[in-house]
């Protein structure tokens, strides 16, 4: 039976560790040795790289432990095996196990893999530690791995660790990914204490630099998502003080998010403010107006607005119209809705199905009967050329 050290003084002793052999290289294959001297040089695909857990555990086997289709010929000691994970490991595993992960030259895939079966099993306690050792030696993980372990962590609502994994991810990559957002305002959920929330959006600036508004924008947009609206505008408010200043991108963030809430009135402040600190509203800021002004029924601002956006350089499009139409036709001046539905069409806007149908119901409700049959044969007859739910999209927001 192949022994994996010398037995002494009650404890297993390494004595192969000098032999752990380098991890595969990018497309190259691996070189795979044997510990009595032999070396032999092994070519894998593609597919059998890294991924495949692609290193030679040497630990003074008496023959070559062979890396090939997904199998390390070592079961008691192989890395997808659960006692090498498992908090229930005898202490030879264990002491093999720390010597293991602490050995420089184990790469990032190989911790890659030993994270992922961590989060698996739920196995998170030595997350924290495992991450202050990646720091110290340089080693960073795949974006994928920091998103599963961000999102481990925010399901058991640990926030200390999701924020050190969320530091470690924006400290190593320079663009993030919705998911990893996502999973970090999930942490913060069932808490309202903003003490560590400020602690960390300091220090993720200071880690960030250039790019700090832009994480603080994502940040925000994610709290905002998860209808996290103090901490979202708690955020905000500090932007300033840690020399972030907000943006349009910013601002279109906070209207959007307080409009959904029917904050009406907190968003008709957002607005004064961004135009004080010299931000100018684009289309968006407008529609997210007159929408959530349309649906709280506040029909006198949504005039006021229409006025404002008259008299600037912003062009009404497709949804701006959508609001104005039912909301002055809801108000019953149905005149101004009909000026503004020949308005659109002037200007190569094609109405959609609903617009007609909403100047169809108001003329009805006034009782311009004819006039509502004759916008009823219109429709009818131009209904190919209408304007369909991928025209009401939004445009993406940077």
């Amino acid at each position: 039976m192949a022994a994996l050290g010398q037995l002494g003084n009650g404890r297993l002793r390494l004595c192969g560790l000098k032999r752990l052999v380098s991890v595969a290289r990018a497309a190259k294959g691996v070189l795979l040795e044997d510990v009595r001297g032999r070396g032999t040089r092994r070519r894998l695909s593609p597919p059998h790289r890294v991924r495949e857990a692609s290193i030679l555990l040497g630990f003074g086997m008496g023959s070559s432990l062979l890396v090939g289709a997904g199998k390390i010929w070592n079961p008691k000691f192989d890395l997808r095996q659960k006692s090498f994970y498992s908090t229930e490991a005898s202490p030879d595993e264990v002491e093999v196990r720390d010597n293991f992960l602490n050995d420089p030259r184990i790469s990032g895939e190989i911790y890659s893999v030993h994270i992922v079966k961590l989060c698996k099993d739920g196995n998170l306690s030595s997350i924290p530690e495992l991450l202050v050792t990646l720091h110290e030696k340089g080693v960073f993980l795949d974006l994928k791995t920091y998103n599963l372990l961000l999102a481990a962590a925010s399901e058991k609502g640990e926030i200390n660790m999701s924020c050190q994994v969320f530091k470690h991810l924006v400290g190593s990559h320079e663009y993030l990914s919705s998911a990893s957002y996502l999973a970090l305002a999930k942490a913060f959920l069932k808490t309202s204490d903003c003490t560590k929330l400020l602690k960390f959006i300091k220090e993720v600036v200071e880690l960030t630099l250039h790019r700090s508004s832009i994480i603080l924008n994502r940040i925000i947009l994610s709290f905002a998502e998860s209808r996290q609206i103090d901490k979202a505008l708690f955020v905000f408010n500090h932007m300033n003080g840690l020399k972030c200043k907000p943006d349009l991108f910013t601002c279109n963030t906070i209207l959007d998010m307080l409009g959904r809430a029917g904050s009406v009135d907190e968003m008709l402040y957002e607005f004064a403010a961004m135009k004080e600190a010299s931000i100018a509203p684009d289309i968006l800021s407008y529609n997210t107006l007159l929408n959530s002004l349309r649906k709280a029924g506040r029909f006198d601002m949504c005039e006021a607005i229409l006025k404002e956006m008259e008299g600037s350089s912003v062009e009404p499009d497709l949804l701006t119209y959508t609001a104005l139409i039912e909301t002055f036709g809801r108000s019953g001046n149905i005149d101004q809705s009909l000026r503004l539905f020949s308005e659109m069409k002037l200007r190569q806007i094609r109405p959609s199905l609903y617009i007609y149908r909403s100047l169809i119901n108001n003329l009805k409700k006034m009782g311009k009967v004819d006039l509502a049959m004759t916008l009823a044969e219109e429709m009818e007859s131009s209904i190919s050329e209408l304007a369909g739910p991928q025209d009401f999209k939004p445009k993406k927001r940077r």
